[in-house]
């Protein structure tokens, strides 16, 4: 028993001397070895930390690399975190993989004479200078017609139609009459031809019936001027009295162009200024023209002042009543010189305007929000009043792929002045786990007003080649649309909500795999806007909730049935007046201008913007 305690109190202390021989060997262990031992096990941490994501579906939350198992594309780091030190809460940076997966772009601000380009729709138009009405110069019955279709060209001189005329009958006997007597009554004779020839009758045609003394019952009717009839008032057989319209000739050599220019461009266009544009019907032609003139009155149903271009039409291939697309470059100068921005480089809630700008000699990619006021818009820039200044380098290209990292940083965003927590994979739990289901994240408007509240309708800056199949998808969108927009028309809350559901099953049977790298990258973005504005339909409760949301709807179908060349038989129409007067567009089937915005209220206020075929 003695010997068992004395094994026990041997095996103790050498177990402690163990421990103690330990400690010491690791203190006196060289400092460069410890520092190894410490760095290899952050670098361990670090690697089992990382987390990869989708820049599309930030709520896709993987331990290593892949691809996206909504949308197939390549994950990137979610928590990829630059090391250069700066401390600047409105700076956010990002790793060069996050930047090019984005494809983020930027541009310098440059200071120089603000020019941009403004595109205006309108109608080619006779020149109401050149349209002549060919009538009647004395009573009769029209006995035969030469003219008998509008549409003819006809020339000074030409034959139109004869006339058998009993008061000229008679006219003609007074002058044979008035001739035998002349000798002695001088005056009754050149009253008598005078009376002949306030008829329009020539001096040479009175000569004739003077000298052959034959009465002629009918007499012919001439063109006075050249041009194209545009309407035809007689028939063979009608009776016509002095001064009667028997055709309206119009001479089409010289047309107008008539433009609609909106309250907000009327500051920049200027009569003198140069006008850019092509026709429908007339493929792979352009045109120029001149301004003439810029209406004084702004036309209350529309919110437009018409601008008159003129041009000459050689082979009269501008018909009146076409439609034209027009661009118009515009010049806008304050105290000498000023600052213009892409409208892709801005983000605009209506309140604050916000741009991005690249941090100069930062070791990472480094972009800082900066909010700046911004002038009148020049086609497809903005002029900067404060907040730019020249040579600075901003975002043009993926401004709200750099936006939305903010926001799941916990940096201050678009959508959160102030910032917040950075989001995880709980923050995104809410969110769409895929495309059948709408992410209801409100996203910015950055396009030349605010449609939908807070919600962003992506543009097309470029088109991309897409297959087929997707093609037919979203023209299958467009065809499940139109009833939903009839059912405003009739102011049907009920059957308006009903059909987003069923426009909200078409978007969701797009199948996004059918386009590849940036397009599948754009139709993403396009399709968060369609979910969430048909969702934001689906759920409203009111008729003015559902028409805010479908002007956000129907530009961003335009944008995607453009962005991906889908031609469909419709045109695009716009209303000045809805959305408080700041202009919302819609798309239809029809040319008939019939308002979803205002129903019965304003059915007919509107025009047509752009045919879809073209």
């Amino acid at each position: 028993m003695k010997e068992l305690i004395i094994n026990k109190k041997i095996l103790l202390a050498l177990l402690v001397a163990l421990v103690i021989g330990g400690t010491l060997g690791w203190l006196v262990k060289p400092a460069e070895n410890r520092e190894e031992t410490v760095m290899s096990a952050h670098d361990h941490a670090d690697h089992t930390e990382e987390i990869w994501t989708c820049s599309m579906h930030p709520q896709i939350r993987q331990s290593e690399p892949g691809q996206c198992p909504i949308c197939g594309m390549d994950l990137i780091p979610a928590n990829a975190k630059g090391v250069s030190g700066n401390t600047n809460p409105m700076a956010h940076e990002m790793t060069p993989e996050a930047v090019a997966i984005a494809n983020i772009h930027t541009s310098r601000v440059i200071d120089s004479q603000a020019e941009g380009v403004l595109s205006l729709t309108g109608k080619v138009k006779a020149d109401e200078r050149q349209v002549a009405s060919i009538t009647a110069k004395f009573p009769g019955r029209i006995e035969q017609l030469f003219v008998n279709f509008t549409g003819q060209v006809v020339n000074v001189g030409q034959r139109l139609a004869t006339i058998y005329s009993p008061d000229l009958v008679t006219a003609q006997k007074e002058l044979l009459e008035a001739a035998s007597i002349k000798a002695t009554y001088p005056e009754l004779y050149k009253a008598a031809r005078e009376k002949l020839r306030l008829w329009k009758l020539s001096e040479k045609q009175i000569d004739e019936i003077e000298i052959t003394g034959k009465v002629r019952d009918q007499f012919d009717v001439l063109a006075d001027k050249r041009g194209v009839v545009s309407r035809r008032n007689i028939a063979v057989g009608d009776y016509v009295s002095t001064g009667s319209v028997l055709f309206d000739v119009v001479d089409l050599s010289r047309v107008w162009i008539m433009l609609d220019a909106y309250e907000r461009d009327l500051n920049v266009v200027k009569v003198g200024d140069e006008v850019e544009f092509s026709a429908a019907g007339i493929a792979g032609e352009s045109f120029t023209a001149r301004v003439t003139f810029i209406d004084p009155v702004i036309n209350p149903d529309t919110r437009a002042a018409s601008v008159r271009a003129e041009v000459h039409n050689k082979g009269g291939k501008l018909r009146p009543e076409m439609f034209v697309n027009a661009t118009l470059k515009t010049r806008f100068t304050k105290n000498g010189s000023s600052l213009a921005i892409p409208r892709t480089s801005l983000l605009w809630s209506g309140k604050r305007s916000v741009v991005y700008v690249k941090v100069p000699d930062a070791e990472f990619p480094t972009f800082e929000m900066r909010e700046i006021t911004i002038g009148p818009r020049m086609g497809d820039m903005y002029l900067v009043e404060a907040g730019l200044e020249a040579n600075e380098e901003i975002v043009t290209n993926g401004v709200f792929a750099v936006d939305a990292a903010a926001q799941l940083a916990g940096k201050p965003s678009m959508m959160s002045k102030q910032g917040g927590a950075a989001m995880t994979g709980h923050n995104h739990a809410g969110m769409s786990g895929g495309t059948g289901s709408a992410q209801n994240v409100p996203v910015m408007d950055h396009s030349s007003h605010q449609l939908g509240g807070l919600m962003k309708v992506n543009e097309f800056n470029q088109t991309y080649e897409s297959d087929p199949t997707f093609q037919s998808q979203l023209e299958n969108v467009f065809q499940v649309y139109l009833p939903l927009k009839d059912a405003l028309v009739q102011s049907d809350l009920e059957v308006a909500r009903s059909e987003a559901r069923k426009l909200r099953q078409a978007i969701n049977t797009v199948d996004m795999k059918l386009v590849k790298n940036e397009a599948h990258m754009e139709w993403m973005k396009d399709l968060e806007v369609l979910q969430n504005s048909t969702k934001a339909i689906v759920d409203a409760g009111k008729l003015d909730q559902v028409r805010m949301s479908f002007s956000p709807l129907s530009d961003q179908l335009f944008h995607s049935l453009k962005k991906f060349q889908v031609s469909v038989a419709g045109y695009r129409q716009f209303c000045p007046m809805a959305m408080d007067n700041k202009g919302a567009y819609w798309l239809s089937d029809s040319e008939k201008i019939l308002n979803p915005y205002f129903g019965d209220a304003m059915l007919t206020c509107g025009n047509v913007e752009e045919d879809l075929k073209q």
